[in-house]
């Protein structure tokens, strides 16, 4: 519940919580994609993951641009 609220409230990534938390990214996503005690938690956190996974080929673009250019 911890962790789902830690997500929903920073809108942050799988691996930024699981870093957070000192637990493995598929811990966290294994944890918080399964709905057992509350419901709309879960479609909060859901959301929350749905946004990161439609935003994450840019933020690999932006990794790559960073990368060759040393900025």
């Amino acid at each position: 519940m911890e962790l789902a609220h830690y997500l929903i409230e920073n809108r942050t990534t799988v691996r930024a919580a699981a870093k957070k938390f000192g637990v493995s990214k598929s811990t966290v996503h294994k944890d918080l994609s399964v709905p057992l005690y509350d419901r709309p938690l879960y479609l909060q956190v859901k959301a929350v993951m749905e946004e990161n996974k439609a935003q994450r080929h840019i933020r690999g673009g932006l990794a790559t641009r960073k990368k060759y250019k040393g900025a």
